[in-house]
C-alpha cells in the first residue's frame, strides 16, 4: 500500500512537472559566429564584421516573452560584446550587454546569451557596444512579433520586412577609433547604406524586396548609423506609422520619415502602384550637404525600371519637430497585453525627482570630450554592475546627484565612471538639455519612457503646462534639436544598472552616456535575478567566488 502511494505520488509530480514544461515560454537557440571580411558596401574593398557570414547580422525573429539564447562566438582578435537596443531585460540586466554591466566576450572564446522580450513587441536592432566595432557591422534586425491570441491594430501583412539603414564610413574601425582616441571627430561619413548596400541607382541593382501587387507589408525602419539622423522614403508609396519601438501609435501616411540614430519605425506599405520598380530613399538630414543611397523594390510580374527622379526629402529641423509632434500613442490597442495601451494614466501619477541632463564639450590635455553636467564618463575594467554585485562599489566609481547643474558645472569636463542611484520605484522626469548645434539622440536602456515634450530654448518648471499628458509614446529613444530640449516620464521599476547614452557613436565613445543604478530595497528575487553561473568575471572580480544568492525571496 505504501509503495503504491509512493508510485502515485511520483506519478502526479511527473504529471505537474510536465505541465510546468509545457507551460513555459518555448525556447530558441541560435549560435552566431563573429568573424571578420571583407566587403565593399562603398565600392572600397573594407574590413567589415560579420556574423555567420553576413553583413549585416542575421535578422532576430522573436514573439513576446520568448527564451531567446544566443552563443556568441568570437572569432575577432579583441573583446566583444553586443546589446540589444530597446529589449528591456526585466529583473536581467546582466544580459543588457554594455560594458557598465557585463564583461566583454574575449578574443577566441564564447558566451551564451540568455533573454526574454517580456511583455514586448515592436521593432529593435542589435549591434557592438566595444570599442569601435560598430563602425565596421556586427549589427542586425530584432523584431518581436505579438502572440497569435492578441490582436494587432491592423491586418495582418503579406510579409515582414527589416530595412536598416545608416551612414557609413571608408576607413577601418580600428582606424577610426585611432581618431577618436586622439582627440579628434570622426567628420563627414562618406554614404549611407540600406541594409549593408548603397544603390547605384542605375537600374542595375538587384531588388532587396518584391512585393505582390495589391498587397500590403510589415516595412520596419531601423537607423543603425554612427551619427546621422536619415530621412526615408519610398518612391510613390505612403508609409502608414504603426508601430514605435515597441508601442502601436495612432495611424497616419507619411510620404517621409525622419529617423534618428538608434530609432525604429514599423509601417505598412501596400504594394498600390503600377507594377514596376521603385526605389527606396534613404538621406542625411541636417548635413550641409546631403549624402543620398538607394535600395530597390520589384513587383512581382512587373514592367519597367525606377524612375531616376528620385522624392525630394525635407529640409530643416522644423519639418522633423513637427513631424515628432504628430506622433501619438494609440490608447485604445493593445501591445503585448490584452489591455488596451491608454489603461495606463501616466500623466496623473506625481513626479518624485527631477533629472537635468546637459550635454557639453570640450578638450581635456588637448583631447576632445564629450559630457553629461560636467561628467565625461569612462569604462572601467570591472563592468559597474559587477563592481556593486561584488560589493567593492566603492573602489570602483562613486554615485553622482547633480540633478540640476549649474552653468559652472558644466563649463568644465572631468572623466570618470558616471551613475546615478535612482530609487526604485520612483517616477522621475529627465530632461535633456542641447545647447549645441547638433542634433543629439538619447537613449535609455532597459526602460521605455514616455517622451512628453520637445522644445526650443531652455527647460523651466513652467515649461510643465506644455507636456503631452495623455497619448505621448511610450518609447526608448528622443531626438533633441539644436537649442532645443526635450522632457521624458517613466517609472524606474526595473532593478539593474542601465546605460543612458547618446546613439551619436563618438560621443558615446567619448563620454557623453551615464548609468542609472536601481538597487532593489529587499534584495528580492521579485525585483531582480541572481547573477547568472555562466556570466563572465572580469577586473577587480575575476577570480572572486560569487555571492552566495545576495538576492532572495519568491
Amino acid at each position: 500500500m505504501r509503495g503504491a502511494k509512493l508510485l502515485a505520488a511520483c506519478l502526479y509530480l511527473a504529471a505537474a512537472a510536465t505541465l510546468v514544461v509545457q507551460a513555459e515560454d518555448p525556447y530558441f537557440h541560435h549560435v552566431w559566429n563573429v568573424t571578420y571580411g571583407t566587403a565593399s558596401p562603398l565600392g572600397v574593398p573594407q574590413q567589415v564584421i560579420l556574423i555567420n557570414g553576413q553583413f549585416p547580422g542575421p535578422n532576430l525573429n522573436s514573439t513576446s516573452n520568448n527564451n531567446v539564447i544566443i552563443n556568441v562566438f568570437n572569432n575577432l582578435d579583441e573583446p566583444f560584446l553586443l546589446t540589444w537596443n530597446g529589449i528591456q531585460h526585466r529583473k536581467n540586466c546582466w544580459q543588457d550587454g554594455t560594458p557598465g554591466t557585463m564583461c566583454p566576450i574575449p578574443a577566441g572564446t564564447n558566451y551564451t546569451y540568455h533573454f526574454q522580450p517580456k511583455d514586448q513587441i515592436g521593432s529593435y536592432f542589435y549591434y557592438p557596444t566595444t570599442a569601435m566595432h560598430r563602425a565596421a557591422g556586427g549589427f542586425g534586425g530584432l523584431r518581436v512579433n505579438s502572440r497569435l491570441l492578441i490582436p494587432i491594430p491592423y491586418d495582418v501583412p503579406e510579409d515582414d520586412y527589416t530595412v536598416l539603414i545608416g551612414d557609413w564610413y571608408t576607413k577601418s574601425h580600428t582606424q577610426l577609433k585611432k581618431f577618436l582616441d586622439g582627440g579628434r571627430t570622426l567628420g563627414r561619413p562618406n554614404g549611407v547604406l540600406i541594409n549593408g548596400k548603397a544603390g547605384k541607382g542605375d537600374g542595375s541593382d538587384a531588388p532587396l524586396f518584391t512585393l505582390k501587387p495589391g498587397k500590403s507589408y510589415r516595412v520596419r525602419i531601423c537607423n543603425v548609423g554612427l551619427k546621422t539622423s536619415l530621412n526615408f522614403r519610398i518612391q510613390n508609396h505612403k508609409m502608414k506609422l504603426v508601430e514605435m519601438e515597441g508601442s502601436h501609435v495612432l495611424q497616419n501616411d507619411f510620404d517621409s520619415l525622419d529617423v534618428h540614430v538608434g530609432q525604429c519605425f514599423g509601417t505598412i506599405v501596400t504594394a498600390n502602384q503600377e507594377p514596376k520598380d521603385y526605389y527606396m530613399v534613404a538621406s542625411s538630414r541636417f548635413l550641409k550637404s546631403v549624402i543620398t543611397t538607394t535600395g530597390l523594390l520589384r513587383y512581382e510580374g512587373g514592367k519597367g525600371p525606377a524612375s531616376s527622379q528620385l522624392p525630394a526629402g525635407p529640409v530643416g529641423w522644423a519639418w522633423s519637430l513637427n513631424q515628432f509632434r504628430s506622433f501619438r500613442w494609440n490608447l485604445t490597442s493593445n501591445a503585448a497585453r490584452p489591455n488596451p495601451q491608454g489603461s495606463y494614466h501616466y500623466g496623473k501619477i506625481n513626479i518624485t525627482r527631477t533629472i537635468k541632463l546637459v550635454n557639453t564639450q570640450g578638450k581635456v590635455d588637448g583631447k576632445l570630450r564629450y559630457a553629461l553636467n560636467g561628467i565625461s564618463h569612462t569604462d572601467l575594467e570591472t563592468p559597474l554592475k559587477l563592481a556593486e554585485y561584488f560589493g567593492i562599489a566603492d573602489k570602483v566609481f562613486k554615485y553622482n546627484s547633480v540633478d540640476n547643474p549649474t552653468p559652472e558645472q558644466t563649463k568644465s569636463i572631468k572623466i570618470e565612471p558616471h551613475v546615478l542611484n535612482i530609487t526604485h520605484r520612483n517616477f522621475i522626469e529627465v530632461v535633456f538639455e542641447n545647447h549645441e548645434k547638433s542634433v543629439q539622440s538619447w537613449h535609455l536602456n532597459g526602460y521605455s519612457f514616455f517622451a512628453v515634450a520637445v522644445e526650443p530654448g531652455t527647460w523651466t518648471p513652467e515649461k510643465r503646462k506644455n507636456y503631452n499628458l495623455l497619448d505621448a509614446v511610450s518609447r526608448h529613444t528622443v531626438q533633441v534639436y539644436p537649442k532645443c530640449w526635450a522632457a521624458i516620464l517613466l517609472t524606474f521599476d526595473n532593478c539593474g544598472m542601465w546605460n543612458i547614452r547618446s546613439e551619436n557613436t563618438e560621443r558615446r565613445y567619448l563620454g557623453q552616456q551615464l548609468y542609472v543604478s536601481v538597487l532593489s530595497p529587499e534584495k528580492s528575487l521579485r525585483d531582480e535575478y541572481n547573477m547568472p553561473e555562466t556570466s563572465l568575471q572580469c577586473g577587480l572580480v575575476k577570480n572572486t567566488p560569487k555571492p552566495a544568492n545576495p538576492y532572495a525571496g519568491a
